[in-house]
């Protein structure tokens, strides 16, 4: 068992064997290092001021993804390279060249929110990708600059992100390669004591005993809700067991029927074979968080944590997805519906923990249709999240599942809607009355802050009629243009 965390900074290996559980990689690098480019903003992984890049060995390779530095554990950075705003330009020497591209088309205001910016642009540098505005657009979705300068933002990323990496870090890939394999190894990371620790388990056997032995632990996967509850709610937690380092558990086996993803897959990890599913899937995930989230948050985490407005619950319910849940080896399927039982309730015992999540894929006759309804296009909470599945026969449905978020205290099937569905014909939306009826009989949902009960029942009235239209093939709008150009009847 290894007693310290080991990252490597500036080429240089870094270890690291006193850090509280819930130390923030910002905090080491502002209050440790005196690395004080990195800004926090909102602390809550919004703002995209604290984004540093972290690069792993994949397939050999070094691959650089931005990350939220406010609410990711020190610890999580364990066998990675740490690049921070600092680390771009030599003392005295010229600037990396996103940052020049930055001076050079006048893309800094205020400059509170630069690095951050910067360092997700150094990520798309190093992407290999020759981007569009579109791509541009949607890789800084997570960093937000108050003085409106994004057009001079994006002009540079697109003057300096030209596919082919010709920086420091590039010409140092194969040394930082050599490095990242030295400080890798199997053994279980544990930092602390009994009483308060960081663990990091390094197989899944390993992981099941430490969770049995310590049921009162949190498990944290990328921290992108877990790291708020530090941040925001000020909440100490002296017990964190970090699943990111459990050889396999972030596999994703890509079936002729379904998709198995690990729990420890990050949307960034399984984000491809996901969107393989449905255009529909592509666009919620490239909506649900951002660049940033992504690389760190997992499928398996937004599952285990059961927000009632997750975005990823709702579509796998509507998919039919089942999960593996692992108490101290026992393994046991359930149906993901059934997983969720209450607010802030869900079938899992102490120490139980989720393994994996079986995806179905579509069926030639089964149509899936998903909706995301928020205050801002990206990077925000939905007030709705609706997902329908669709099985249609000759115009007919035979068969239907329907999930939302935000419509109840967990991510809920319209089971009275599915069976007023059932014999619906596509061409008769006089056959649509009975369903579109009982959605409130299915759901009473409350009035917050993202929105009133009475604009949650009329919006899911109103999806579920878009849904049935566009698989009719009437015309319709999309605010993406994904489906918009073109509808085809469904069979």
């Amino acid at each position: 068992m290894r007693r310290s965390v080991r990252f490597l900074r500036r080429g240089q290996p870094v270890e690291l064997a006193g850090i509280e559980p819930t130390e923030m990689l910002l905090d080491h690098l502002r209050l440790r290092e005196g690395a004080c480019g990195t800004k926090e903003g909102c602390a809550e992984g919004d703002c995209g001021a604290c984004t540093v890049a972290l690069g792993r060995l994949v397939d050999g390779k070094v691959v650089y993804r931005p990350v939220n530095s406010c609410i990711l554990m020190t610890g999580m950075a364990d066998g990675a390279d740490v690049v921070a705003v600092d680390d771009l330009a030599p003392e005295g020497g010229p600037l990396h060249p996103v940052q020049q591209a930055m001076v050079d088309y006048h893309g800094s205001q205020c400059g509170f929110c630069t690095p951050g910016f910067v360092m997700s642009l150094f990520t798309l540098y190093h992407s290999g990708k020759v981007p569009d505005r579109r791509t541009v657009t949607d890789w800084l979705a997570g960093n937000l600059c108050r003085c409106t300068g994004y057009r001079p933002i994006v002009d540079a990323a697109l003057a300096s992100c030209t596919g082919s990496p010709a920086d420091g870090h590039a010409r140092n890939a194969a040394a930082t390669a050599v490095a990242l394999g030295e400080i890798a190894d199997s053994e279980d990371l544990f930092v602390g004591d009994d009483e308060r620790f960081f663990a990091a388990p390094a197989s899944l056997p390993s992981l099941a005993d430490l969770y049995s032995a310590h049921p009162d632990a949190t498990l944290v996967a990328g921290a992108t809700d877990v790291g708020l509850w530090v941040t925001k709610q000020l909440r100490d937690l002296p017990k964190i067991i970090h699943v990111g380092r459990v050889a396999g558990f972030d596999a994703v086996e890509d079936g002729a029927d379904a998709l198995v993803i690990g729990a420890g897959a990050t949307y960034a990890q399984a984000e491809a074979q996901l969107s393989a599913i449905d255009p529909d899937v592509a666009e919620l995930l490239r909506r649900l968080g951002s660049k940033q989230v992504r690389a760190s948050g997992t499928i398996g985490g937004n599952i285990a944590n059961a927000s009632p407005v997750g975005d990823s619950p709702p579509l796998l319910i509507a998919l039919d997805a089942s999960i593996e849940l692992n108490r101290g080896g026992e393994v046991r399927t359930l149906p993901l519906d059934a997983f969720f039982l209450a607010y802030g309730k869900q079938d899992r015992q102490p120490g139980e923990f989720v393994q994996s999540v079986r995806v179905p894929k579509l069926a030639a006759n089964q149509h899936l249709r998903c909706y995301k309804i928020s205050k801002r296009f990206d990077q925000d909470i939905s007030a709705v999240l609706a997902a329908f599945r669709l099985t249609v026969e000759n115009g007919r449905v035979t068969a239907a599942r329907v999930a939302f978020g935000g419509m109840a205290a967990t991510p809920k099937r319209g089971l009275a809607t599915e069976a007023a569905l059932a014999g619906a014909r596509l061409g008769e939306e006089t056959s649509w009355t009975d369903a579109i009826a009982a959605l409130e009989r299915d759901f009473s949902p409350i009035s917050d802050l993202r929105a009133s009960a009475a604009y949650r029942i009329e919006t899911t009235r109103a999806l579920l009629r878009k849904a049935l239209r566009e698989l009719s093939g009437a015309s319709g709008t999309r605010v993406t243009g994904i489906r918009e150009a073109h509808h085809e009847p469904a069979a």
